[in-house]
């Protein structure tokens, strides 16, 4: 499973990637919109920052995967919004908006895994890896 190291470094190169081609690249990443998630550190208080991908839009939200490459804990910037769901989100380089976050119902998660899944394989691969149900979170203007 991915180290906390190695996604930070991640996500670092993904700004970086950005900042160099002043935004002309890093906002697609295999098919899918990226989008920079910003969220209050549980423990800080402190405004954390992650790049994520969205395989889904459903109807105005925006939906993204807390897969964490399959790993058995859930990412922190997931356990951020799940005691503070009042994120900022930053799609397409345009400026952030505030959104309010929010997992998936068991029903809608029913409906939109499959959906998720035709698409993005890996996101199926990365359920195989873990005994915990990968959520869905929902982004949803504020």
């Amino acid at each position: 499973m991915p180290s906390d190291f190695s996604l930070k470094a991640m996500n670092a190169v993904h700004r970086g990637l950005l900042k160099i081609t002043g935004g002309r690249a890093g906002w697609s990443v295999a098919n899918m919109p990226v989008l920079e998630l910003t969220t209050i550190g549980r423990k800080s208080g402190e405004p954390r920052k992650v790049m994520l991908t969205s395989p889904l839009r459903e109807g105005d939200a925006i939906v993204v995967v807390a897969s964490r490459g399959g790993d058995d804990t859930h990412p922190a910037w997931f356990l951020n919004l799940r005691d503070n769901p009042d994120v900022e989100v930053a799609l397409g380089g345009k400026p952030a908006q505030k959104m309010h976050a929010r997992v998936a119902t068991a029903e809608e998660r029913a409906r939109m895994w499959p959906k998720i899944t035709a698409d993005y394989k890996n996101y199926a691969q990365y359920q195989t890896k873990t005994k915990r149900e990968i959520p869905l979170v929902l982004l949803e203007n504020a």
